[in-house]
């Protein structure tokens, strides 16, 4: 890139800023401003005209170049999962799986394979925000010495759906509403809830999506699922059932609702700025690979299909196997050309991973590879080097929109006997080494006539529902029954809300009755269920509140100071928030330089009014008399510790701080507490503040 020693500024007749390569370097440098053809470029501020103010003349190819590529910069973004932000990293494996698979990224302890991963929103535009209720897609591509293998799941382990054929009916339901497009990135409207209140078979994931899953506090601190069961197969063609789990190191955390709800005005990018910045800053984000491992006879035994993707296997029944790390450590180089052009499919799997039956997961193997097409523009979309697998590719494909490959010679099919004439007849199947697909059987309802139908314990919709429900701790049931109210309370159509109460009697009744009093409904009774549902014991992993690991590493610490803020205090905080692997954040009225008590001045990484408490984990106050008496004045001030109050997070502060936190209203309990105690205190949220501060279902 040129430097600044290698060009000069100058004006133009109009005003105009040119900066201009210098006379007195190399042109051969390649620091020249050229078209896309390589033709360098003299003027790159004014268009070829007709004399001074004349027409522009068409003949001018540097405009005609650069106007035409702008307008085609643009590409179809993704009907689903269009927001996202990814990171590039490595999985290492812990130990090797040969025993269960043939996949060579399970064969050899320590090493590392590269990844791509990509999360996402699911039901907004690519220009949405990135804290609504919602699902998070949790995609891994794995560049494997076999081949590209394609992880595709969420941050939740079950679906809507049990069937493809409803894929389209669900995301058309949750979209924007057809006449109107409205609401983006939103689930509370009437042909959502119209929808899943029509399809019982919805309630579990429903149940997980009201839930506090559905606001994570960073990509960092939220779990990964592959959903589907899918197969591990070994040397030997024995086939192993598998599940997939990501579990991350700092722990799983959640925002509150009023939180989610202020970060989309206070940062539409929350979660895209957390995971770049947490990597620029070398805290890299980290989770292990669980995975459940069982055969055909623990399949048969549950009370539940396996091959049903509204259902999940409690990790109480079926412990993890922990098998290797997951790594995030680079950033992308250029968003487009990785993060959006990435493209993953389902069906891109390796030699000893297999799929199952599960008829949600079949539908994905083709519509994801179909809609790479329409958005990507050329069955090529292979060849962009964010896709492209690092093994070499050979094949007889040819030919197609942007091909990039340059094959030589005429073998271009196979069988051919080219070699026996000299040429090259390139590359032969190989029965060795080349994907087996499973193939056998495990029962009788695995064959048969054509039948458009599902198994018999698909019918059961609410057993799983009434687990997940009887989880949660009490202060998560109330965030799901006032998630339910929340939305429901969005339906304009009456009849739908009655309707859906009516399915969450089958879950559980008090939970139903809540709901029902939020809307202000005369309880319904229960609709009849397909198959009855049956009790299972709860399933303590299922609860983010009794797995949140009370730690400062990640989390980010919101500092206000003004003028005449005690020195050391602050000093010493940032000094012990460091230590604890967290990231510290002053935040004074002013941007610019704040003088302390010791007459130093130091300059604060955000303005008060732009820095607001909900993007930060916890906050300290750290202020003089005076700088207590102006901030007290200061509804900026006042808000923003009456925010991180009423977001259950910790408050830190000192003597003179007091005056701000009583003209807030704060009252003191466990979370607020000095600045001695606070960085013990800012671990963790306080939930049994919850009651006292707000009301819910």
């Amino acid at each position: 890139m040129a430097s600044e020693t290698n060009f000069e500024t100058s004006r133009g007749e109009g005003g105009e800023t040119h900066q201009q390569i210098t006379a007195k370097v190399s042109h051969d440098a390649a620091d020249h401003l050229t078209t896309n053809q390589g033709i360098r470029v003299s003027d790159n501020q004014n268009s070829l005209k007709s004399g001074q103010r004349g027409p522009t003349l068409l003949e001018d190819f540097v405009l005609r170049e650069k106007i035409f590529h702008f307008d085609h910069e643009r590409i179809p973004e993704r009907i689903v999962h269009a927001r996202g932000s990814a990171a590039h990293g490595f999985f290492e494996l812990y130990e090797p799986l040969s025993d269960i698979t043939r996949a060579d990224l399970f064969q050899r302890k320590g090493e590392k394979t590269p990844v791509f991963v990509r999360f996402s929103t699911v039901a907004g535009g690519a220009g949405s925000v990135d804290t609504p209720r919602d699902v998070r897609g949790f995609a891994v591509k794995f560049y494997t010495k076999q081949g590209n293998w394609d992880l595709v799941g969420n941050n939740i382990p079950v679906f809507f759906i049990q069937d493809a054929m409803k894929f389209p009916d669900l995301v058309h339901a949750v979209k924007m509403e057809a006449d109107r497009a409205y609401p983006q990135a939103a689930s509370a409207h009437d042909t959502f809830w119209d929808f899943v209140s029509l399809m019982p078979e919805s309630t579990h994931m429903l149940m997980w999506a009201m839930s506090d899953r559905a606001i994570p506090r960073s990509f960092r601190m939220m779990q990964g699922f592959g959903i589907h069961t899918f197969r591990f197969v070994n040397e030997a063609g024995k086939s192993t059932f598998v599940k997939f789990h990501w579990k991350p190191k700092l722990g799983i955390q959640s925002l509150v609702w009023d939180e989610a709800l202020k970060l989309q005005a206070a940062d539409n990018d929350y979660h895209r700025r957390d995971l770049f910045e947490a990597i620029a800053a070398g805290q890299f984000p980290e989770w292990e690979l669980g995975l459940q491992l069982f055969d055909d006879a623990f399949a048969e035994s549950l009370p539940y299909d396996v091959l049903d993707s509204t259902k999940i296997i409690p990790e109480e029944i079926l412990p993890l196997k922990i098998v290797g790390r997951l790594v995030l450590d680079r950033n992308p180089d250029n968003f487009f050309a990785e993060t959006e052009q990435v493209a993953f499919c389902p069906a891109n799997i390796v030699p000893g991973v297999d799929f199952t039956n599960d008829p949600l997961l079949q539908g994905r193997l083709f519509s994801y590879l179909d809609t790479q097409k329409s958005r990507l523009g050329t069955a090529n979309f292979h060849q962009l080097p964010i896709n492209a697998p690092k093994c070499p590719v050979m094949n007889f494909q040819r030919d197609g929109q942007m091909q990039m490959a340059v094959p030589k010679g005429r073998a271009n099919y196979e069988p051919n006997s080219l070699g026996d004439d000299g040429e090259a007849g390139g590359p032969r199947e190989c029965p060795v080494s080349g994907f087996q697909t499973y193939e056998h059987q495990i029962g009788e309802a695995e064959h048969g006539d054509k039948r458009r139908i599902r198994g018999e314990l698909f019918a059961d919709h609410y057993s799983q529902a009434r687990l997940f429900w009887k989880s949660q701790t009490p202060s998560e049931q109330a965030h799901i029954a006032s998630a339910f109210v929340f939305e429901l309370s969005k339906v304009q159509m009456e009849h739908v809300p009655p309707r859906m109460v009516g399915n969450l009697m089958n879950v559980d009744t008090a939970l139903a009755n809540r709901v029902a009093a939020g809307l202000g409904l005369v309880a319904p009774q229960k609709n009849a269920p397909a198959r009855e549902p049956i009790d299972l014991d709860a399933s303590p992993a299922l609860s983010i509140h009794r797995n949140m690991k009370e730690s400062l590493e990640g989390r980010k610490i919101g500092i206000l100071i003004a003028a005449g803020s005690d020195a050391k205090a602050v000093s010493d905080l940032v000094d012990l928030l460091n230590e604890a692997k967290a990231t510290p954040f002053l935040v004074a009225p002013r941007i610019g330089d704040t003088k302390l008590s010791d007459g130093n001045t130091i300059r604060a990484d955000g303005q008060l009014l732009g820095s607001p408490s909900q993007i930060f984990d916890a906050v300290a106050v750290v202020l003089s008399k005076e700088g207590a008496a102006t901030l007290a004045k200061e509804a900026a001030a006042v808000q923003w510790v009456m925010d991180a109050f009423g977001h259950l997070k910790a408050i830190g502060h000192d003597a003179p701080a007091k005056a701000l936190l009583d003209k807030a209203g704060i009252r003191p309990d466990a979370g607020v507490v000095d600045l001695v105690s606070f960085p013990g205190a800012a671990a963790k949220r306080y939930w049994d503040r919850e009651p006292a501060i707000r009301m819910l279902a």
